[in-house]
């Protein structure tokens, strides 16, 4: 049989390791750049609208607490446990209201869920594929029973929304899925926008809200800060935003128009497609472990040669 020399060794890691390289790069250039579907579901909240009442509040946690396995949280000043009063997104809590009083004349109520991403990160970057986006709703959903707690889509999420229940015994994580399983699936409509007295919140498809969000915007542009917060941030998301108030004023963060996701699936799918970097770390230890094996072969040859 042939031995293979280091050279050879070499030639055969080196082609693979392109072969994959330029197979990962393929796949990279054959993904499409983010294409908006504006026929996905959503929501629009007019904060000029919003009354504080907290009923959404109420009602997303009502109808989703079993399902979710949400719990009422109680205040600091609350000791017999009379109201549910969260005080940010929890493992308990998927919809809050907050008020943002900037003076005495000049404030916002604001609702924070979750953005339902066109191109969300939390998906991006879950390695078990336990965020996942419905192809025809646009619903960014989640597996509890395929989630192995990383918690990557914390950490990846630019609107801070996805949170982990580190006190249950049995933890999940907890975002809203637009009443998916529940509200949705039994009335057509997500529970928060069903009971809001005033009308502050509107569910439907993207495209009809935002035509919604812009007719409002040119009816009352004295009333508005001219831009639908959600249409363009981060690729665009379908929970989308209306205030008197500039957003960033309100707890919502500054987003440029490129979605994030797009930067990291391209380094992904570049390095890890066809798991190019352990492969690549593979034939660098073979080669090492190759050419030392020869070594201490050339000195046993060399002990066996002066000992004759």
């Amino acid at each position: 049989m042939k031995k293979t020399s280091r050279r050879d060794f070499l030639k055969l890691a080196g082609a693979a390791g392109a072969g994959l390289v330029a197979c990962g790069a393929g796949s990279a250039l054959a993904n499409e750049g983010l294409q908006v579907n504006n026929d996905e579901l959503g929501m629009l909240y007019d904060a000029t609208k919003c009354v504080g009442c907290k009923a959404c509040m109420s009602a997303c946690k009502r109808v989703n607490s079993d399902y979710g396995s949400l719990s009422y949280e109680k205040a600091k000043f609350d000791e017999d446990g009379l109201w549910d009063a969260p005080s940010d997104l929890s493992g308990s809590t998927r919809t809050l209201i907050k008020l943002f009083k900037e003076s005495e004349k000049r404030w916002s109520y604001v609702k924070y869920s979750c953005m339902h991403c066109q191109k969300p990160s939390c998906v991006s970057v879950c390695p078990v594929s336990a965020m996942t986006k419905e192809k025809v709703s646009g619903i960014v959903d989640y597996n509890k029973n395929t989630c192995i707690g990383c918690r990557y889509c914390q950490i990846a999420c630019p609107y801070n929304i996805p949170k982990f229940q580190w006190e249950k015994a049995v933890p999940q994580i907890v975002k809203c899925d637009l009443c998916k399983s529940t509200n949705l699936r039994e009335k057509g409509i997500t529970a928060c926008a069903e009971t809001c007295p005033a009308g502050a919140i509107k569910f439907g498809k993207r495209k009809d809200l935002l035509e919604e969000a812009h007719q409002r915007l040119k009816d009352a542009p004295d009333k508005y800060v001219a831009h639908v917060y959600g249409e363009h941030e981060g690729g665009g998301t379908n929970h989308l935003y209306l205030a008197s108030m500039p957003f960033n004023k309100l707890g919502l963060p500054e987003i440029k128009p490129e979605a994030p996701a797009e930067f990291s699936e391209k380094i992904q799918h570049t390095i890890y497609k066809g798991f190019i970097a352990p492969v690549a770390l593979y034939s660098t230890l073979c080669f090492i472990a190759v050419k030392n094996m020869k070594k201490h072969q050339g000195h046993d040859d060399d002990h066996k040669k002066g000992g004759k």
